[in-house]
């Protein structure tokens, strides 16, 4: 597709923007901001002045390097420096530009003062009083910041993606039912698979005379009945979720699942690409003039603005159009892929089952291998096992092995990463271990030095395998922890260890921006249930989610290897 001189000013100031966090020289700064107003002004598209040959420096303010990263945009949509710079400055600290009154400036001194990388540890140190003693800043913007963020949070009420789908799914069997009703998807941020949902939005197609919007508002669940038409209506359950359903023709199915499932700023880019082209693209098609040329699936919309078909989860405007129009795109990793399961407790512990009935579970799932993990014994309130009480474990495992048909159990222990970096249990009973996972149960509230020395020390220990929710969030209840996450993925690299995608829907941890990182610097992650009893191994589909939203791939997870593969790499942790 044709990079048009906006594109190219977009992506300057996003580099002026990065700079700036960073604290770089500020006439290279000025430089890039003069050169994105320069090519927004410019009337002639930069690509016309290259094809005619002429000097792109003869531009007011480009030189040749600026030159020749605006014919390295021209020629393949993207700016090397930009991409080395969203390698080097954590993804989330852009998100804070979003807040209202936080420009360039301000957000480098609370990146490079107080270390603030992410939405949450902005709202923390407003809370906790540290922004107003920064240089320009004071209590009086210490106070907008922090309404500003919790305006920013509370816009709308959020649902768990496990507790919506509850709904979810209930709801769209009920439709599905009814007589005349064809096709029911549900779309949205829940068919993005968002960690959290704040409504839900249901496709259908139907017959002529089909009841299905009597159906719906008079559904047993409907608290309130919002509106309600012919094709559309909107009501609210009891449980205070907010659902909106859509009649839609078979014509315009396809361009109504691109448009309902969004994200908005995806859909955004992909209509500024259509008018590009001379073409409209809305809910019901895709339209050059009054003539409807796409619409009837999802791939035709993509086909028709040049682009292949575009996996929902990856729909959030932050670089899967560039790597569709590039050939880049991943070919995510999918629940039928995951071989194991690394991380499980038994009623040894604070699990509810037994090692057998563990077993058979995975086993009933398709797994082949499972990880038993139970807590170590610092943690007290989850009856965690000493030596002795491990080692006897391990002898029952080794005792059951034989007797399982199609399932493996692996020896292992969820240890924790004590407040200096040292592991809860001895080396000579984790040596006997097939894995190690190591997890931050206390002190949560360590600074952000601190607490990353902590994991990386733990990290060192030679037992080390894998770190379990490594950010130790618990989704609207617990804060992540202040860590430099980028520094703890680099390290895992240098140990040749792994992290872990805790697939428990209060976790969802690592972020999918972190699986992101990860892939981008070679570490495998391991998508884990964190069961604790044998009906948990479902959540894992909320895993696969989350790392289909981090672009993550079979070959960048560790548990998509088949056992003796999944052996020779562990052993090269201990």
């Amino acid at each position: 597709m044709p990079v048009h001189n906006a594109d190219i000013a977009a992506l300057f100031e996003e580099i002026a923007d990065r700079l700036e966090i960073q604290g770089a020289n500020p006439f290279r700064i000025r430089a890039y901001r003069n050169a994105a107003r320069t090519l927004g002004e410019l009337p002639q598209p930069a690509r016309t002045l290259m094809e005619k040959g002429e000097d792109l420096t003869r531009l007011p303010g480009i030189g040749d390097d600026l030159a020749e990263k605006i014919r390295e945009i021209v020629s393949n949509g993207r700016c090397s420096l930009l991409d080395r710079l969203r390698r080097d400055l954590p993804p989330a600290v852009t998100e804070l530009l979003q807040i209202p009154g936080l420009g360039p400036k301000r957000v480098k001194a609370l990146y490079h003062d107080l270390e603030v990388q992410t939405v949450e540890q902005l709202y923390r140190a407003a809370r906790d009083g540290r922004i107003r003693a920064l240089p320009g800043f004071g209590e009086k913007t210490e106070l907008n910041i922090l309404q500003a963020v919790e305006a920013h949070a509370s816009q709308t009420r959020r649902f768990k993606l496990a507790v919506a789908a509850q709904y979810a799914d209930a709801l769209a069997a009920f439709l599905q039912a009814v007589p005349g009703v064809g096709q029911v998807t549900l779309a949205g941020s829940f068919r993005r698979m968002r960690e959290t949902v704040g409504d839900l939005d249901i496709l259908v197609t139907a017959a002529t005379g089909s009841p299905v919007m009597q159906r719906f508002t008079a559904y047993d669940e409907v608290a309130e009945v919002l509106s309600a038409g012919s094709t559309r209506a909107s009501v609210v359950l009891k449980s205070g979720l907010q659902v909106d359903l859509r009649v839609v023709s078979q014509t315009s199915y396809g361009a109504a699942l691109c448009y309902f499932t969004g994200s908005k700023a995806h859909n955004i880019a992909i209509r500024r690409i259509a008018q590009k082209l001379g073409l409209k693209v809305n809910e019901y098609g895709v339209f050059r003039g009054d003539e409807r040329i796409a619409g009837e699936d999802e791939t035709s919309v993509y086909q028709s603005v040049g682009l292949p078909w575009i996996p929902p989860e990856l729909r959030e405007d932050r670089g899967e159009i560039e790597a569709a129009r590039d050939g880049r795109l991943p070919s995510l990793v999918e629940f039928a892929d995951l071989r194991g399961d690394l991380h499980a407790h038994t009623k040894a512990t604070d699990g509810h089952d037994s090692l057998r009935e563990m077993a058979l579970a995975a086993k009933a799932l398709g797994l082949e291998y499972l990880a038993i993990t139970e807590h170590s014994r610092h943690l007290t309130v989850a009856h965690g096992l000493d030596p002795l009480r491990l080692a006897r474990q391990c002898d029952e495992i080794d005792r059951l092995n034989p007797e399982l048909d199609g399932i493996t159990l692996l020896k292992g222990i969820e240890v924790d990463i004590l407040e200096d970096g040292s592991l809860d249990l001895p080396d000579d009973v984790l040596g006997r271990l097939d894995l190690v996972v190591g997890a931050v149960h206390s002190q949560f509230h360590l600074s952000r030095a601190k607490q990353t020395g902590r994991i990386l020390r733990a990290m060192d220990h030679p037992h080390f395998t894998l770190l379990a929710h490594p950010s130790g969030r618990l989704i609207d209840r617990r804060e992540p922890c202040d860590v430099d996450m980028l520094r703890i993925i680099r390290h895992a690299k240098d140990r040749g260890c792994f992290l872990e995608l805790n697939a428990h829907p209060e976790r969802l941890d690592l972020l999918d921006s972190h699986c992101q990182m990860a892939k981008e610097e070679g570490v495998l992650v391991s998508i884990n249930s964190d069961a604790h009893s044998s009906f948990d191994f479902a959540n894992l589909k909320y895993g696969v989610g989350q790392a289909r939203r981090g672009w993550l791939e079979k070959d960048d997870v560790l548990n998509t290897r088949p056992l003796a593969a999944l052996r020779r790499l562990l052993k090269r942790t201990m």
